[in-house]
């Protein structure tokens, strides 16, 4: 079995994604969030970090669990009931957990944008999105019909998303931002975009959406962030020569 440094991994991590440099929010807490005796035998990629995901990174046998969605967006205190036993379990299977939001959105090639928009054929990607002073989305000049993209997209997430069909029945210039974007269609309206791709919004962007003109598909905020940390696993699997594996867990929304 060949076994690895953790701290190499996740330096690695850092300097690929430019973890220090990358703002977030808060609850984010991107790097590493647990660590583990040291060294790393497999590797375990997830979206979101929870008990249930944990439990099946250890049955999988992995020492390093990569997340998108980290422990820390609801608040972890006290370490009492649920909260002492996540943290038990993770000691006692000695499981270290890095998770990387913002940082692995905005990677240029194994980004989850970065991903999705290579899935879906869109080329010539330039930066679009503002977000924590920094651009985390791509977007692309094409012609495709609406719904063709959208069944390009279902394609590609196995997830069928919902369509606002607020613009041109000919999408041309196409943004994507992964995850739950949904309330910034005035951001992509601004920018140029005729056709939003995203995760989930609101209720209200149905109305707002027609109002901008504006194509919107809400593709799951799950389903179109499964990519990056499958790239970023694969990416590691191949340097360090360890193997990896997806635990799809996914949550309907």
């Amino acid at each position: 079995m060949s076994k690895r440094s953790l701290a190499a991994i996740i330096h690695h991590c850092d300097q690929t994604l430019r973890t220090a440099d990358i703002g977030d929010y808060d609850g984010a807490v991107n790097g590493l969030q647990v660590t583990n005796s040291g060294t790393v035998t497999r590797i375990a990629a997830a979206v979101d970090a929870s008990l249930a995901t944990i439990r099946m990174a250890v049955a999988s046998r992995a020492d390093l669990l990569i997340v998108h969605h980290g422990l820390f967006w609801s608040s972890r205190q006290p370490w009492t009931g649920k909260n002492y036993e996540l943290l038990r379990f993770l000691v006692e299977s000695n499981l270290a957990v890095y998770s990387s939001h913002l940082p692995l959105d905005a990677h240029p090639k194994l980004g989850n944008n970065a991903r999705l928009c290579a899935a879906l054929g869109l080329k010539q990607l330039k930066p679009f999105f503002i977000s924590h002073g920094h651009n985390i989305g791509f977007k692309s000049r094409t012609r495709i019909s609406r719904l063709e993209l959208a069944k390009k997209l279902q394609r590609v997430t196995g997830t069928k998303p919902t369509l606002i069909p607020g613009g041109k029945t000919v999408c041309e210039h196409i943004g994507v931002v992964t995850g739950g974007a949904g309330g910034e269609l005035k951001l992509a309206a601004k920018e140029g975009m005729d056709t939003f791709i995203t995760g989930e919004g609101p209720h209200w962007t149905y109305a707002l959406a027609e109002e901008l003109g504006l194509n919107v598909l809400y593709g799951g905020h799950y389903a179109t962030e499964t990519f990056g940390v499958k790239a970023l696993a694969a990416e590691l699997s191949r340097k360090f020569h360890v193997p990896w594996e997806f635990l799809d867990h996914p949550t309907g929304l």
